[in-house]
């Protein structure tokens, strides 16, 4: 039996998690600076200007402003120390809270008198957020972002499309970052340079969060004694090497399905400027990182935010491709 052209894309996904996974494990500080820089800007570009075509799968026309006045706002509260601005404390956690559970919303309810009582209660129900404050400002936008909704994206794919090797793909996805903690566990291979290490400060909040909550790590006295778990222990290699595999195969994952999804598709002017903004982001990247990490920022933001819908879209869509198969099962005597 012949292949499909989604099952061809899924054995090509396998691929690149192995790939993904080999690297990571190898050098995974350098393997997720060079990502970020050069893949991660194109991401963001071409994936909101495909949700942009689709409404942002949301049932209201002007949801995405919302979403947009939501990311504006994280990012004056990412330069407040900049912009000598003070934002209440958990202000960002609260506006992630609001952006996830409000895209709920958003794909559910079209009626506008509901849709306003459930904003109320969700504004109200906000502080929640404040309790769950790494969860809401570090994890959601990062990991969680990049690796989980990634899975429940392929899992919906896959009990959409009946691929043969659908849930192969998505059960390789789990396997890969369990293979990165057990195999050579003791083994850094090469530990990042001096300028990955210099680089890497911008993101090792991640990092630290990390062996704070799974590898329960207390605090440590000084910022150099994180440094020499993040960059030197085992346990902070074990974690960069998951990290540096969910963002490079996140990204991969996207530009792997450009037929599939047909996000290059869209007007030549637009598909312009986003190859313009692109190469400009990626000069400027080379030339200061950290510049870069600031110029990118809100467009970093916003595919995370604007994403959330189709998340949404494939939790709900994941619940009613089981629920179907459950009841289509045929009933043993």
């Amino acid at each position: 039996m012949p292949m499909t052209a989604t099952e061809k894309l899924d054995l090509t996904n396998i691929g690149l998690m192995i790939i993904s996974c080999c690297v990571a494990m190898v050098i995974p500080f350098e393997l997720f600076l060079f990502v970020y820089a050069i893949l991660g800007p194109l991401h963001y570009l071409t994936e909101i200007s495909w949700l942009h075509d689709r409404n942002y799968y949301t049932k209201g026309k002007y949801d995405a402003v919302i979403l947009f006045i939501i990311g504006a706002l994280i990012t004056l509260s990412f330069f407040s120390n900049k912009l000598d601005i003070d934002f209440p404390l958990g202000f960002d956690a609260n506006l992630n809270y609001i952006a996830l559970v409000g895209s709920l919303i958003f794909v559910t309810i079209k009626n506008p008198f509901y849709r306003v009582g459930a904003f109320i209660v969700l504004i109200f129900s906000s502080q929640i957020s404040q309790h769950y404050l790494l969860f809401f400002t570090v994890f959601i936008p990062t990991l969680i972002h990049v690796y989980v909704f990634t899975a429940l994206f392929m899992l919906y794919g896959a009990l959409k499309s009946k691929s043969r090797f659908g849930l192969l793909s998505v059960g390789m996805l789990v396997l890969c970052p369990i293979l990165l903690f057990t195999l050579f566990p003791t083994t850094s291979f090469y530990g990042p340079s001096m300028y990955s290490r210099g680089v890497y400060d911008l993101f090792k909040i991640v990092n630290i969060s990390w062996l704070q909550k799974v590898n329960h790590v207390p605090d440590q006295p000084s910022m150099q004694h994180w440094d020499n778990l993040v960059f030197h222990s085992k346990e902070g290699m074990l974690a960069m090497r998951f990290i540096a595999f969910a963002y490079t195969y996140h990204y991969l994952n996207w530009f792997s399905k450009t037929k599939i999804i047909q996000w290059h598709n869209v007007p030549k002017a637009r598909f312009a400027v986003v190859i313009i903004v692109w190469l400009i982001s990626i000069a400027i990247y080379i030339r200061d990182y950290a510049i870069g990490l600031q110029w990118l920022v809100f467009l970093s933001f916003m595919h995370v935010l604007l994403e959330f819908p189709l998340n949404m879209t494939s939790i709900i869509g994941i619940g009613r491709s089981l629920k179907e198969r459950v009841i289509k099962a045929p009933v043993k005597a």
